[in-house]
């Protein structure tokens, strides 16, 4: 559980790549449900987070678009569907870990691993209080604690707002009480720290202070990320 919790903890810091021992055409489904189960286990508040198993290429220049993770046991076979980040919700299945299920990907991109991430809720509305936002990053700081101990002197900066590459014109302000609005400034890069191949369309959003305001969102974001500094 020591080393689960370690890679679940660096990747979602986003501190640099995770090295791991899955870099093949598959990877086992113990490995993923071991690391995945963590997030499960934590007793910490947790209910303005989510957790995904992410997808993550070894080699420049492999796409993910249309891609499709397949869980393949003796008994049944469960398509799990890729974002655009090559995330998907993790089934934990008893049957499947039992007989260490392989995890295949429905065509050759190289070598590639799978990843734990922890995220932001989404909000339909695209509205989130600052309150609100410092609230989930608070939570995402503590079960990063808890998954490494080492963490204990970071603190939430801020959270990254990043949209799909095609997702039109892309618009996040700042809303005060007061009523002033201030645009955002768009960045690119890759979505977590230490990945290969094309960036992603971003905004950070950084806490200063006590202020009532709000982000506001005209876009709907594939991902909120916080930010530990």
């Amino acid at each position: 559980m020591t080393t689960a919790r370690h890679l679940i903890a660096s990747c979602l810091v986003s501190l640099g790549a995770c090295t791991s021992a899955l870099a093949a055409d598959w990877v086992s489904y113990r490995d993923a449900y071991r690391a995945m189960v963590v997030f499960e286990k934590y007793g910490g508040p947790k209910h303005q987070l989510q957790n995904h198993l992410q997808v993550v290429p070894l080699e420049k220049g492999a796409s993910l678009d249309g891609l499709q993770l397949t869980l393949a046991g003796k008994a049944n076979q469960v398509n799990l569907a890729l974002d655009p980040l090559g995330r998907t919700a993790f089934p934990l299945l008893k049957a499947a870990y039992d007989e260490n299920a392989a995890l295949l990907l429905d065509r050759r991109i190289g070598a590639f691993t799978v990843r734990p991430r922890v995220s932001l809720t989404l909000k339909a509305d695209g509205i989130y209080d600052d309150a609100e936002l410092r609230a989930a990053c608070e939570q995402a700081l503590g079960f990063a604690r808890y998954a490494d101990a080492s963490l204990r002197a970071r603190g939430c900066g801020g959270v990254r707002f990043v949209f799909a590459r095609r997702a039109g014109e892309i618009g996040v302000r700042l809303h005060r009480a007061e009523g002033q609005d201030q645009a955002l400034p768009l960045a690119s890069g890759t979505a977590f720290q230490g990945e290969l191949g094309e960036g992603f369309p971003s905004v950070v959003y950084r806490f200063a202070g006590a202020v009532r305001a709000q982000v506001i969102s005209a876009n709907p974001p594939l991902a909120i990320l916080p930010l530990f500094e």
